[in-house]
């Protein structure tokens, strides 16, 4: 694409006498598009209120731009045109480009979502559900799976638990060959399997600021829920607090429990978390919150000392997205920092590594660091 046609395309009509026309028919379907969108004059030809209108322009969309750019787009049209009621229309919803900032939005509306459109909505919220487990469910499985490996040994099992593999690799530099034998020095099992090795809990800010990471936690802590070696916990909060652990087996019930969007009171939902502990040192802990707190302050500085205090391995997370530096409460964010928690934001593609350092009990900070995260120590 050359500059001019490039100009005239961003800038609309008003370029044209220095970017020249547009000279073909995609260019002018790409240039309708965006204005209907875009351009700051009220047009009867515009996105309006009418869903056939509407459910044209997606069409549009679709044909005229790649994937990422269609996403970008129907999230500038939700903001832009309000059309946050076309979601709740299960003829459009089918047609949209899942993401994750779509699905946020519409989880914000569930309870508003009429009967003949959830089936769809139900979809729509699989499907990018599938998409996320596609790319990490894996990632996050071999590193719990590296992270217990250790923890998983010992070196005094029962008979019916000992790992006879490694421990014959273990002591092949023990072969006695005038005795055609191996002699046993050291025996390696395996932990009886019907005990979890680590808890992790996931604790998450369900106010409106942090859409995009609740969707991303809950789906994360439902994939940790299907690994036998660990117990895992979800606990959403606002200005109340909802344990959602029951639901785990299925992610898109974990979202369709969420309510996005009210207050924070931190101090609350960490009180909850703690009554939840029953292995301190083999927790770990995950705060996923922007930190803004709108409950008692000085409670929920007092709750997070003592969970460190009673060993919990705590961290935090000011956002689990892909939406660059988040806004947060620097001033409670350099006190968790100051309790020695690692304090930073994280994107989904590093949460698994993330989770194995800390199941490992490894050097969250120096993680941090090689990953280039710059606020790994404090922001």
């Amino acid at each position: 694409m050359n500059d001019d046609r490039r100009w005239r395309l961003i800038l609309g009509d008003a370029a044209e006498p220095a970017c020249g026309s547009l000279a073909n028919g995609l260019d002018r379907g790409m240039d309708k598009a965006l204005s209907e969108l875009y351009d700051g004059k009220e047009r009867k030809g515009g996105l309006g209120s009418s869903q056939p209108q509407v459910a044209r322009w997606l069409g549009d969309i679709r044909r005229y731009f790649p994937t990422s750019v269609v996403q970008l787009l129907q999230k500038d049209a939700i903001e832009r045109k309000n059309l946050k009621s076309i979601l709740l229309e299960p003829e459009t919803l089918a047609t949209i480009e899942v993401d994750v900032h779509l699905v946020a939005t519409l989880l914000s509306l569930a309870q508003l979502i009429p009967e003949k459109t959830k089936t769809t909505a139900r979809m729509v919220v699989r499907k990018l559900v599938e998409q996320i487990e596609r790319r990490l469910r894996e990632k996050l499985k071999t590193a719990v799976s590296g992270a217990l490996d250790r923890a998983n040994r010992t070196r005094r099992p029962r008979f019916q638990d000992i790992d006879w593999p490694r421990t014959i690799r273990l002591n092949l530099k023990n072969w006695q060959p005038d005795l055609n034998a191996l002699v046993v020095s050291s025996v390696i099992g395996q932990a009886r399997k019907n005990r979890s090795l680590k808890d992790i809990m996931l604790c998450v800010d369900q106010s409106g600021s942090m859409m995009t990471s609740v969707v991303y936690a809950s789906i994360f802590a439902a994939t940790l829920a299907s690994i036998r070696a660990v117990s895992t916990q979800l606990v959403l909060f606002d200005t109340a607090v909802v344990d959602l652990t029951p639901m785990l087996a299925d992610p898109v019930d974990v979202l369709f429990g969420t309510q996005l969007g009210g207050g924070t009171d931190i101090a609350r939902a960490l009180a909850y978390c703690q009554t939840q502990i029953r292995r301190p040192a083999d927790t770990t802990f995950v705060l996923i919150s922007d930190l803004y707190e709108g409950g008692n302050q000085n409670a929920m500085r007092g709750h997070a000392s003592e969970l460190v205090r009673a060993g919990v391995n705590l961290m935090v997370l000011l956002a689990l997205n892909d939406d660059g530096a988040p806004a947060y409460d620097h001033a409670n964010a350099r006190f968790f920092a100051s309790l020695g928690c690692p304090t930073f934001a994280c994107t989904p593609d590093q949460f698994p590594d993330l989770i194995g350092v800390a199941l490992a009990r490894g050097d969250v900070h120096q993680w941090a660091a090689r990953a280039g995260i710059a606020a790994g120590r404090a922001p």
